[in-house]
């Protein structure tokens, strides 16, 4: 078996969607947990020219971007599979990560967490309240728009979990513990319950973020 290496900040969701695939997978790896003071130096760069985590190794293979390191895993790890084979389905699981990573994360998680967990925890910065109102907008189109596509069933792509359910699983898990999270969430028909099912599984409590960010929350 390849020796395989996790970069990254315990508590980011990304490096907690790549930790959770290798969980559901059985894939032994070592973490090599960073701290936000590792951020940007030349150390970290050398590895990711971005500056970003996580950052995934297999022996002579370096790999970035989360969505790049969880497809390539379901590629040659391929049980249990999250990609499904029906074309709809794969559409449907391909849309939902676009919306993580082109409106969620940049537009609403990133302004509201950072404001409410990482920034007064671990940097000491009060909250910009300003910033956080600025992003509810389309916090609200980004949930809507979420809770529509899931609809009545199980998970995104249909009966079975997909790498867009355990993507934005590990989102929203965290997202949930401030205040902004929680009413976006309880106020959607269906996301409540997917959500509880995600959590229900034996990787999101092996993965769990620091409590430290939990409490800052």
């Amino acid at each position: 078996m390849a020796g395989i290496t996790v970069h990254g900040i315990p508590g980011s969701p990304f490096l907690r969607t790549v930790e959770i695939v290798l969980k559901e997978k059985d894939i032994p790896y070592v973490l090599r947990a960073m701290s936000p003071a590792e951020m940007r130096s030349p150390e970290h760069l050398g590895l990711h020219p971005f500056g970003r985590i996580p950052i995934f190794e297999e022996d002579d293979f370096r790999l970035y971007e989360t969505q790049a390191i969880i497809r390539y895993l379901d590629d040659i790890f391929p049980n249990p599979p999250f990609t499904p084979q029906n074309p709809r389905e794969r559409a449907r699981m391909n849309q939902v990560i676009g919306i993580i990573e082109w409106y969620f994360f940049p537009k609403v998680a990133a302004p509201i967490a950072f404001n409410r967990i990482i920034g007064p925890r671990l940097l000491g910065l009060a909250p910009d309240e300003a910033a956080i109102a600025d992003a509810m907008p389309m916090a609200k189109i980004c949930f809507s728009e979420l809770d529509r596509l899931l609809g009545d069933k199980p998970y995104f792509a249909g009966v079975a979990v997909s790498l867009a359910d355990i993507m934005l699983a590990a989102q929203l898990d965290l997202f949930e513990d401030c205040k902004e999270g929680r009413e976006l969430i309880s106020g959607t028909a269906f996301l409540p319950g997917w959500l509880g099912r995600m959590r229900e599984r034996s990787s999101f409590f092996a993965t769990q973020p620091p409590a430290a960010l939990r409490q800052a929350a």
